[in-house]
């Protein structure tokens, strides 16, 4: 199991999902973690968790679509632990699918805000305290298989799911030699409150008969098999792993 001893960590949309169980995954293994989202109670309740378990971590309110609030984020981490060492932006929403030619201007807005621009200004102030620090480190950006693979009325969602390629292929050339690895992590189909919401959107059968089994492994995937795999990228044992995305989806994508 990677050992992350004493490593100071930060996890954007901590409050449930795969934010939820990567925060509480990063404790297990020894960091010193710091969980941001919008819902502070729920932010609460988790840490308290954590250090019932024996864990160290902390929380601050955020939304990651306001650069302010980013600032604050990493501010909060740095004097609550004194530095940055790792960081997951995993903050992200739906929004509202719809067709192209319906679709309002400020579902897409809210949906880029959040899950582009949030992971860049995340990216841009995080960057900026690991470098600070002076001891390199690694940030996690989370995608989705969407990122590759788009879906009808999800023009907003996939757009910003695919910029996040981008962003991070950019980053990583740039952060490298400076010593931050930059990676993307793109889930399949996980047993998370946002895909609940999107069974329940498309239907039980469309979902067990169309859905899974275009996934080799004939399942969902669980919240704690993706916090594994970030938690892997953001150690030491990843130390040559930069500028890629890994995609932990089940064979999904080799179905596509």
């Amino acid at each position: 199991m990677t050992d992350l001893t004493d490593k100071v960590a930060l996890v954007t949309g901590a409050s449930s999902g795969i934010g939820q169980a990567t925060a509480e995954t990063l404790a297990a293994r020894g960091a010193k973690v710091v969980l941001a989202a919008r819902r502070e109670e729920t932010l609460t309740e988790l840490v308290a968790g954590i250090v019932d378990r024996g864990g160290t971590a902390t929380c601050v309110r955020t939304d990651v679509s306001i650069a302010d609030d980013v600032e604050r984020m990493v501010e909060h981490a740095i004097k609550t632990f004194g530095r940055l060492d790792y960081a997951v932006n995993n903050a992200g929403i739906e929004g509202e699918f719809a067709p192209v030619a319906e679709l309002e201007e400020d579902v897409w807005d809210r949906v880029m805000g959040i899950n582009l621009k949030g992971t860049y200004l995340s990216l841009k102030y995080e960057a900026r305290a690991i470098l600070e620090a002076g001891n390199g480190g690694s940030i996690v950006n989370i995608g989705s298989v969407n990122s590759f693979l788009g879906f009808p009325t999800g023009a907003a969602y996939v757009t910003s799911k695919h910029g996040l390629i981008g962003l991070t292929s950019s980053a990583s050339a740039e952060l490298a030699p400076k010593g931050i690895r930059v990676n993307l992590v793109c889930p399949g189909v996980i047993d998370t409150p946002m895909h609940r919401r999107l069974r329940g959107i498309v239907g039980d059968d469309v979902y067990d008969k169309a859905l899974l089994p275009s996934v080799h492994l004939g399942r969902a995937g669980q919240p704690g098999e993706i916090a594994k795999a970030i938690a892997f990228l953001c150690s030491d044992e990843a130390s040559y792993i930069t500028g890629t995305t890994l995609s932990p989806d089940g064979g999904y994508t080799l179905t596509m």
